[in-house]
């Protein structure tokens, strides 16, 4: 999953010198990544607050706010109607807790074997390579998808050591939707390598000054990968506070 392109978003710095002093003569830009991430987070505010409202006043005002971040990804991405967006959320909105929007999961399996190497895949649908990766089930806990994809996408056994890493997709810029990314540490224990007939073209053991000439971003990730299959003693990766939590660096 590759990080979009960027097209800087910028508040014009001609600000008269008798605006108020809050307001700075030149603001910073937003990119794409954080205008969708706002998008995104306007949309799920009004789609919770319209699933537990009962007030008529705040179920107009949540569906102006969501026309408002349609037409900030709209922006964005561009190629669609910003009303049948805003159609599509409110088509979401449950009821009461059913109705509280949040982000997907996936479960990503690092997998080494006895020479340190990384278990990946070959998506059928993209040709892209990664390390075996899929959404949560409802009824599993993480580590039991762990077992369940790798052993679905390719054949493998294996044993889930630790988590290393749990990272927001929309603020990594890896994905567009709200996502939270889980991935463990594990280490091949059985299991013939046999790539699933419709998710993966491939798949294989890679060592890191050998992975596949398509594989997705790895220099995003496979230094903390490969340090944990040798290994060391690596820190769970994850996404550290901002202040304020809507600008900054990811």
């Amino acid at each position: 999953m590759s990080a979009p392109v960027s097209h800087p978003v910028s508040v014009p710095a001609n600000v008269p010198a008798s605006a108020p002093a809050n307001i700075p003569a030149s603001a910073p830009s937003a990119n794409e990544r954080e205008l969708l991430r706002w998008s995104e987070a306007l949309s799920a505010i009004a789609q919770t607050g319209l699933g537990f409202t009962q007030s008529l006043y705040e179920r107009e005002r949540f569906e102006e706010v969501l026309a408002v971040a349609a037409d900030i990804r709209s922006h964005v991405q561009g190629g669609f109607d910003p009303d049948e967006q805003v159609q599509e959320w409110f088509d979401r909105v449950g009821i009461g807790v059913a109705g509280y929007v949040t982000p997907k999961i996936t479960i990503g399996a690092v997998v080494g074997n006895e020479k340190d190497e990384l278990l990946m895949v070959q998506r059928a649908d993209s040709g892209f390579w990664l390390y075996p990766t899929g959404w949560a089930d409802v009824g599993y806990s993480p580590a039991e998808i762990v077992v369940k994809e790798v052993r679905e996408e390719t054949g493998i056994e294996c044993e889930v050591l630790r988590p290393i890493s749990i990272l927001d997709g929309l603020r990594r810029g890896f994905t567009r939707i709200p996502l939270v990314s889980l991935v463990f540490h594990c280490r091949a224990v059985g299991g013939e390598l046999q790539p699933h007939p419709l998710e993966c073209s491939d798949a294989g053991f890679f060592a890191r000054d050998a992975l596949p000439q398509a594989t997705v971003s790895p220099e995003s990730w496979a230094d903390h990968v490969f340090a944990a299959l040798r290994g060391e003693d690596v820190a769970v990766l994850f996404d550290r506070p901002r202040v304020p939590p809507w600008r900054g660096n990811p």
